[in-house]
């Protein structure tokens, strides 16, 4: 087994006050639906705009949208298996309390959302365990939001399971 280097003390690591927020920006082929998405549907705070990006808060993080010509970015085809489902790759997401998780998954059932995989606890009874929901943005972004039961599985170096 290699050695983890002792980067504790990295800027990129969370210490003492927790995790700083970070930043992803993603292609979309329409402002107005990835709004209504991202604002509507999930709930989102909205940010800093232009008439080709938007800036939303998304559990503390910045997730910017910009305008990108032609048809939705669907990344199709690629994924990984994982608990015996096909998880998208790429995708991002918001790790929440498991209470937090149940509240959001329920609220997207009712709102009759489209699931890549249906909202379910993985890896029940181990260290890992968690519940799971993937979907789309109207631009076919991969989003992921998770629950854990403990966070201190989040980074768990079990292995896999």
């Amino acid at each position: 087994m290699t050695a983890r280097p002792q980067d504790q003390g990295s800027d990129l690591r969370a210490s003492g006050g927790g995790p700083r927020p970070f930043h992803l920006a993603l292609p979309v082929h329409d402002l107005g639906a990835a709004e209504a998405f991202y604002a509507g549907t999930l709930g989102a705070g909205v940010g800093r705009r232009s008439d080709r990006w938007i800036d939303f808060d998304l559990g503390g993080h910045q997730i910017t949208v910009h305008r990108v010509p032609g048809p939705p970015v669907r990344a199709e085809g690629h994924s990984n298996p994982v608990d015996g489902d096909a998880v998208p790759i790429p995708h991002f997401g918001i790790v929440l309390t498991m209470d937090a998780w149940r509240a959001l998954a329920a609220a997207l059932e009712a709102a009759e959302c489209a699931f890549v995989i249906p909202p379910r606890v993985r890896f029940e009874g181990l260290p890992g365990e968690q519940g799971t929901l993937f979907l789309r943005d109207p631009s076919g972004n991969a989003l992921e939001f998770k629950g854990f039961r403990d966070d201190s599985g989040l980074f768990d170096d079990a292995g896999a399971y």
